[in-house]
Protein backbone atom coordinates (compact mmCIF):
# COMPACT_ATOMS: atom_id res chain seq x y z
CA UNK A 1 0.00 0.00 0.00
CA UNK A 2 1.58 3.54 -0.46
CA UNK A 3 2.56 5.65 2.38
CA UNK A 4 -0.86 7.56 3.83
CA UNK A 5 -0.91 11.10 2.59
CA UNK A 6 -0.24 12.67 5.51
CA UNK A 7 2.82 10.81 6.51
CA UNK A 8 4.01 11.53 3.07
CA UNK A 9 3.50 15.31 3.82
CA UNK A 10 5.13 15.04 7.15
CA UNK A 11 7.72 13.32 5.56
CA UNK A 12 8.40 15.39 3.00
CA UNK A 13 8.17 18.69 5.14
CA UNK A 14 11.15 17.00 7.45
CA UNK A 15 13.21 16.19 4.01
CA UNK A 16 12.74 19.99 2.79
CA UNK A 17 14.17 21.09 6.34
CA UNK A 18 16.55 18.57 6.96
CA UNK A 19 18.37 18.91 9.95
CA UNK A 20 21.01 16.46 12.14
CA UNK A 21 19.31 12.75 12.66
CA UNK A 22 18.44 12.00 16.28
CA UNK A 23 21.69 9.87 16.35
CA UNK A 24 24.21 12.44 15.43
CA UNK A 25 22.94 14.79 18.25
CA UNK A 26 23.99 15.01 21.70
CA UNK A 27 21.44 12.68 24.21
CA UNK A 28 20.37 16.02 25.29
CA UNK A 29 19.90 17.58 22.18
CA UNK A 30 18.17 14.90 21.03
CA UNK A 31 15.64 14.48 23.96
CA UNK A 32 14.78 18.26 23.50
CA UNK A 33 13.83 17.82 19.76
CA UNK A 34 11.66 14.89 20.78
CA UNK A 35 9.90 16.90 22.86
CA UNK A 36 9.23 19.36 20.33
CA UNK A 37 8.03 16.42 18.50
CA UNK A 38 5.60 14.80 21.13
CA UNK A 39 4.81 17.97 23.22
CA UNK A 40 1.80 17.48 25.95
CA UNK A 41 -1.36 17.78 25.29
CA UNK A 42 -3.69 18.88 27.71
CA UNK A 43 -6.21 19.95 25.94
CA UNK A 44 -7.68 16.11 26.05
CA UNK A 45 -9.66 16.41 28.80
CA UNK A 46 -9.44 13.77 31.53
CA UNK A 47 -10.98 13.69 35.43
CA UNK A 48 -7.72 14.26 36.85
CA UNK A 49 -3.45 14.75 36.41
CA UNK A 50 -1.26 14.34 39.42
CA UNK A 51 2.34 13.74 39.60
CA UNK A 52 3.77 11.54 41.88
CA UNK A 53 7.39 10.45 43.05
CA UNK A 54 7.40 6.64 44.09
CA UNK A 55 9.65 3.99 46.10
CA UNK A 56 12.46 2.88 43.10
CA UNK A 57 14.74 0.50 42.72
CA UNK A 58 17.59 3.24 42.62
CA UNK A 59 15.87 5.80 44.36
CA UNK A 60 12.69 8.09 43.72
CA UNK A 61 10.81 6.88 40.29
CA UNK A 62 8.24 9.63 38.65
CA UNK A 63 5.17 8.56 37.69
CA UNK A 64 2.13 10.67 36.51
CA UNK A 65 -1.15 9.23 37.05
CA UNK A 66 -4.40 9.92 34.83
CA UNK A 67 -7.94 9.51 36.47
CA UNK A 68 -10.79 9.36 33.92
CA UNK A 69 -14.42 10.24 34.85
CA UNK A 70 -16.54 8.20 36.92
CA UNK A 71 -16.46 6.29 39.93
CA UNK A 72 -13.62 4.58 41.31
CA UNK A 73 -11.77 1.84 41.53
CA UNK A 74 -11.04 2.15 37.74
CA UNK A 75 -9.23 -0.66 35.92
CA UNK A 76 -5.60 0.59 35.45
CA UNK A 77 -2.65 0.25 32.19
CA UNK A 78 0.68 0.86 33.41
CA UNK A 79 1.99 2.99 30.16
CA UNK A 80 5.60 2.93 29.36
CA UNK A 81 6.84 5.98 26.78
CA UNK A 82 8.85 5.04 24.06
CA UNK A 83 12.52 6.62 22.59
CA UNK A 84 14.82 4.02 22.14
CA UNK A 85 15.46 4.07 26.22
CA UNK A 86 17.49 7.20 25.52
CA UNK A 87 15.02 9.68 24.57
CA UNK A 88 11.22 10.29 26.01
CA UNK A 89 9.50 11.16 29.06
CA UNK A 90 6.23 11.88 30.88
CA UNK A 91 5.55 15.15 28.33
CA UNK A 92 6.13 12.85 25.00
CA UNK A 93 3.85 10.14 26.56
CA UNK A 94 1.13 12.75 27.97
CA UNK A 95 -1.24 12.62 24.43
CA UNK A 96 -1.42 9.07 24.53
CA UNK A 97 -1.70 8.46 28.15
CA UNK A 98 -4.99 11.06 28.18
CA UNK A 99 -6.46 9.27 24.97
CA UNK A 100 -5.86 6.08 26.63
CA UNK A 101 -7.35 7.05 29.87
CA UNK A 102 -10.42 8.92 27.94
CA UNK A 103 -11.39 6.19 25.45
CA UNK A 104 -10.80 3.34 27.80
CA UNK A 105 -12.36 5.01 31.02
CA UNK A 106 -9.11 3.25 32.81
CA UNK A 107 -6.44 4.74 35.10
CA UNK A 108 -3.50 5.20 33.12
CA UNK A 109 -0.08 5.27 35.11
CA UNK A 110 2.83 6.54 32.88
CA UNK A 111 6.07 5.51 33.88
CA UNK A 112 9.72 7.91 33.90
CA UNK A 113 11.73 5.32 34.42
CA UNK A 114 15.89 5.89 34.07
CA UNK A 115 17.29 6.54 30.44
CA UNK A 116 20.73 5.43 29.06
CA UNK A 117 23.27 6.00 28.47
CA UNK A 118 23.28 7.14 32.22
CA UNK A 119 21.71 3.83 33.11
CA UNK A 120 22.06 1.10 31.07
CA UNK A 121 20.09 -2.18 30.79
CA UNK A 122 18.56 -3.40 32.50
CA UNK A 123 18.05 0.07 34.93
CA UNK A 124 14.92 0.59 32.74
CA UNK A 125 13.34 -2.75 33.42
CA UNK A 126 13.44 -2.73 37.29
CA UNK A 127 11.97 0.08 37.38
CA UNK A 128 8.96 -0.62 34.79
CA UNK A 129 8.50 -3.90 37.09
CA UNK A 130 8.44 -2.47 40.22
CA UNK A 131 6.13 0.63 38.81
CA UNK A 132 3.72 -1.85 38.25
CA UNK A 133 4.05 -3.85 41.58
CA UNK A 134 3.79 -0.43 43.15
CA UNK A 135 0.41 0.13 41.26
CA UNK A 136 -1.05 -3.24 42.10
CA UNK A 137 -0.06 -2.97 45.58
CA UNK A 138 -1.67 0.54 46.52
CA UNK A 139 -4.73 -0.33 44.70
CA UNK A 140 -6.63 0.52 46.78
CA UNK A 141 -5.09 4.45 47.83
CA UNK A 142 -5.07 4.96 44.38
CA UNK A 143 -8.45 4.08 43.37
CA UNK A 144 -7.66 1.50 40.65
CA UNK A 145 -9.03 -2.61 40.67
CA UNK A 146 -5.76 -4.72 40.71
CA UNK A 147 -7.60 -7.30 39.02
CA UNK A 148 -7.98 -5.09 36.09
CA UNK A 149 -4.36 -4.33 35.36
CA UNK A 150 -2.56 -4.01 31.85
CA UNK A 151 0.33 -2.68 30.56
CA UNK A 152 1.20 -0.94 27.52
CA UNK A 153 4.15 0.55 25.90
CA UNK A 154 5.31 2.29 22.60
CA UNK A 155 8.31 1.16 20.69
CA UNK A 156 11.08 0.64 23.57
CA UNK A 157 8.06 0.81 25.54
CA UNK A 158 6.73 -2.05 24.25
CA UNK A 159 9.61 -3.39 24.76
CA UNK A 160 9.45 -3.16 28.51
CA UNK A 161 5.72 -4.05 28.19
CA UNK A 162 6.83 -7.11 26.82
CA UNK A 163 9.88 -8.12 28.78
CA UNK A 164 7.31 -6.79 32.36
CA UNK A 165 4.79 -9.32 31.54
CA UNK A 166 7.50 -11.87 31.83
CA UNK A 167 8.86 -11.26 34.52
CA UNK A 168 5.28 -10.54 36.33
CA UNK A 169 4.58 -14.37 35.43
CA UNK A 170 7.88 -15.58 36.47
CA UNK A 171 7.65 -13.65 39.98
CA UNK A 172 4.25 -14.88 40.76
CA UNK A 173 2.61 -11.21 40.22
CA UNK A 174 0.91 -8.60 39.80
CA UNK A 175 -1.32 -10.68 37.38
CA UNK A 176 -1.68 -8.92 33.68
CA UNK A 177 -4.62 -9.03 31.77
CA UNK A 178 -3.38 -7.93 28.56
CA UNK A 179 -0.28 -6.29 27.32
CA UNK A 180 -0.66 -3.44 24.29
CA UNK A 181 2.66 -3.55 22.21
CA UNK A 182 2.64 -0.88 20.00
CA UNK A 183 5.65 -1.57 17.14
CA UNK A 184 7.53 -3.43 19.72
CA UNK A 185 11.18 -3.51 19.81
CA UNK A 186 11.74 -7.51 20.14
CA UNK A 187 15.21 -8.46 18.80
CA UNK A 188 18.76 -6.46 18.21
CA UNK A 189 19.81 -8.20 15.00
CA UNK A 190 18.58 -5.80 12.43
CA UNK A 191 18.31 -8.40 9.77
CA UNK A 192 14.40 -8.97 8.70
CA UNK A 193 13.37 -7.85 5.47
CA UNK A 194 11.42 -5.04 7.27
CA UNK A 195 14.68 -3.29 8.53
CA UNK A 196 15.97 -4.08 5.04
CA UNK A 197 12.93 -2.22 2.68
CA UNK A 198 12.09 0.50 5.58
CA UNK A 199 16.15 0.97 6.51
CA UNK A 200 15.92 4.79 5.92
CA UNK A 201 13.18 7.54 4.60
CA UNK A 202 10.29 7.00 7.26
CA UNK A 203 11.71 8.62 10.50
CA UNK A 204 12.69 6.04 12.53
CA UNK A 205 15.97 4.77 10.79
CA UNK A 206 17.95 1.20 11.25
CA UNK A 207 21.34 3.87 12.14
CA UNK A 208 18.75 5.24 14.54
CA UNK A 209 18.30 2.50 16.06
CA UNK A 210 21.76 0.98 16.09
CA UNK A 211 22.06 4.20 18.06
CA UNK A 212 19.54 3.03 20.77
CA UNK A 213 20.51 -0.56 20.77
CA UNK A 214 24.71 0.71 21.25
CA UNK A 215 23.45 3.41 24.56
CA UNK A 216 21.31 1.52 26.29
CA UNK A 217 22.72 -2.29 25.67
CA UNK A 218 26.04 -1.57 24.82
CA UNK A 219 27.64 -4.61 25.40
CA UNK A 220 26.42 -7.35 22.65
CA UNK A 221 26.48 -10.63 25.32
CA UNK A 222 23.67 -8.65 27.26
CA UNK A 223 21.55 -8.45 24.41
CA UNK A 224 20.73 -12.47 24.78
CA UNK A 225 19.20 -11.61 27.81
CA UNK A 226 15.50 -12.06 27.27
CA UNK A 227 14.76 -9.03 29.67
CA UNK A 228 16.85 -6.94 26.95
CA UNK A 229 15.35 -8.91 23.71
CA UNK A 230 12.34 -10.85 24.39
CA UNK A 231 12.90 -12.81 21.25
CA UNK A 232 15.47 -14.70 23.55
CA UNK A 233 12.88 -16.29 25.70
CA UNK A 234 12.52 -19.76 25.58
CA UNK A 235 8.96 -20.08 27.01
CA UNK A 236 6.25 -17.88 25.81
CA UNK A 237 3.13 -19.84 27.61
CA UNK A 238 1.13 -18.64 30.26
CA UNK A 239 1.49 -14.47 29.48
CA UNK A 240 -1.23 -12.19 29.24
CA UNK A 241 -3.63 -11.55 26.20
CA UNK A 242 -1.58 -9.41 23.60
CA UNK A 243 -2.59 -7.14 21.12
CA UNK A 244 0.28 -5.96 18.94
CA UNK A 245 0.30 -3.63 16.25
CA UNK A 246 2.69 -2.80 13.62
CA UNK A 247 3.39 -0.23 10.91
CA UNK A 248 4.19 -1.22 7.31
CA UNK A 249 6.73 1.51 6.88
CA UNK A 250 8.89 0.59 10.28
CA UNK A 251 12.20 -1.15 10.41
CA UNK A 252 10.84 -3.06 13.54
CA UNK A 253 7.42 -4.07 12.10
CA UNK A 254 8.77 -8.04 11.40
CA UNK A 255 10.17 -8.59 14.78
CA UNK A 256 6.40 -7.57 16.32
CA UNK A 257 4.90 -9.61 13.73
CA UNK A 258 7.22 -12.88 14.47
CA UNK A 259 6.70 -11.87 18.38
CA UNK A 260 3.11 -12.20 17.57
CA UNK A 261 3.11 -15.28 15.92
CA UNK A 262 5.65 -16.90 18.45
CA UNK A 263 2.80 -15.94 21.57
CA UNK A 264 -0.14 -17.93 19.49
CA UNK A 265 2.33 -20.78 19.05
CA UNK A 266 2.78 -20.49 22.79
CA UNK A 267 -1.14 -20.35 23.17
CA UNK A 268 -1.47 -17.13 24.17
CA UNK A 269 -4.89 -15.01 23.11
CA UNK A 270 -3.49 -12.34 20.10
CA UNK A 271 -4.55 -9.81 18.15
CA UNK A 272 -2.23 -8.72 15.87
CA UNK A 273 -2.81 -5.70 13.34
CA UNK A 274 -0.76 -4.24 10.73
CA UNK A 275 -1.68 -0.83 9.53
CA UNK A 276 -0.56 -0.92 5.89
CA UNK A 277 0.84 2.84 4.38
CA UNK A 278 1.87 4.36 8.30
CA UNK A 279 5.28 4.52 9.71
CA UNK A 280 6.78 4.30 12.70
CA UNK A 281 5.49 6.67 16.05
CA UNK A 282 1.87 6.96 13.94
CA UNK A 283 0.30 5.98 17.59
CA UNK A 284 2.08 8.68 19.29
CA UNK A 285 0.78 11.13 16.59
CA UNK A 286 -2.48 10.09 16.34
CA UNK A 287 -3.83 13.34 18.01
CA UNK A 288 -2.26 15.49 15.31
CA UNK A 289 -2.97 13.21 12.22
CA UNK A 290 -5.58 11.33 12.13
CA UNK A 291 -4.56 8.22 10.41
CA UNK A 292 -3.39 6.71 13.38
CA UNK A 293 -6.14 7.36 14.91
CA UNK A 294 -7.78 4.03 14.48
CA UNK A 295 -5.06 2.19 16.06
CA UNK A 296 -5.34 3.66 19.26
CA UNK A 297 -9.42 3.57 19.36
CA UNK A 298 -8.89 -0.38 18.93
CA UNK A 299 -6.30 -0.02 21.74
CA UNK A 300 -8.89 1.60 23.87
CA UNK A 301 -11.27 -0.89 23.08
CA UNK A 302 -9.16 -3.88 23.48
CA UNK A 303 -8.41 -2.67 27.01
CA UNK A 304 -11.91 -2.11 27.70
CA UNK A 305 -12.85 -5.77 26.67
CA UNK A 306 -9.96 -7.12 28.71
CA UNK A 307 -10.82 -5.05 32.38
CA UNK A 308 -14.71 -7.10 31.62
CA UNK A 309 -16.31 -3.59 29.53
Amino acid sequence: MPLHPQFKAMLDQLAANRGPAIADLPVADARAAYRLMRPAAPQIEVAQVEDHRIAGPAGELPVRIYTPHGNAPFPVCVYFHGGGWVIGDLETADAVCRTLCSLARCAVVSVDYRLAPEHHFPAAVEDCYAATCWVAGNAAALGVDPARLAVAGESAGGNLATVVSQIARDRDGPRIVLQVLVYPVIDASFDTPSYRDNADGYLLTRSTMHWFWDNYCPDPAERANPHACPSQAKNLSNLPSALVMTAEFDPLRDEGERYAERLRAAGVCVECIRYDGLIHDFFGLAHVLDAGRPAIERAADALTRAFGG
